[in-house]
């Protein structure tokens, strides 16, 4: 998995500086804390609406977080898709049977710092489970998981806690999705936390 990402400190002060404006007319904050951690994986939920993703990149912004997230291909259009990768996406193509999940892992492996944002519903529409690819990533490269949140209904975004998988996924799912029981996405009727 080849990864560039944004690294012109000029440029990450500027967007930095975007997203605190951005937030602030529209009425966000960023809560919760910053991890210390040099490698681990993200997941971001609810993901209930298009508005996640341009609001999850402001607080990364604004928390000063390099991250990798991973969309749909049809997201990486010519032109546009070169921006999408300079703001660190990872073109995933739902259609062919890769393994994602190991390719993952060895990107993991093979860097000193990474953060990939993982949404583990897969998809903004409404889901009944939640996809374990993030969990196995996690597992596989022995990296802690960042809880990350929206709460549309406080407007508030940011990371509540780190969670160490312990490889009983059952006993690790059922803790991590206790954590988003009361936070609300926009589309809230999408998200079923229990």
């Amino acid at each position: 998995m080849h990864l560039t990402i944004f690294q012109t400190p000029v440029i990450n002060h500027l967007m930095r500086w975007v997203a605190l404006l951005s937030m602030r007319l529209t009425g966000w904050k960023v809560e919760g804390m910053t991890p210390q951690e040099k490698k681990y994986v993200l997941i971001a939920a609810p993901h209930t609406s298009n508005w996640d993703f341009p609001v999850t990149l402001m607080v990364c912004f604004v928390m000063r977080l390099r991250v990798y997230w991973m969309g749909k291909a049809s997201l990486f259009p010519p032109v546009v898709g070169g921006v999408m990768r300079w703001l660190g996406g990872i073109a995933v193509d739902r259609s062919k049977a890769n393994n994602l999940v190991q390719g993952t892992i060895d990107a993991f492996h093979a860097n000193t710092e990474l953060t990939v944002i993982v949404p583990p519903e897969g998809t903004r529409g409404k889901v009944t489970r939640w996809k374990t690819g993030f969990y196995y990533i996690a597992l596989g490269a022995g990296v802690p998981i960042a809880l990350g949140y929206l709460d549309f209904s406080r407007k508030v975004g940011g990371i509540g806690k780190m969670f160490m998988p312990t490889g009983d996924i059952e006993a690790d799912m059922k803790e991590i999705r206790a954590f988003y029981k009361d936070i609300k996405g926009k589309n809230p009727q999408f998200f079923e936390a229990e």
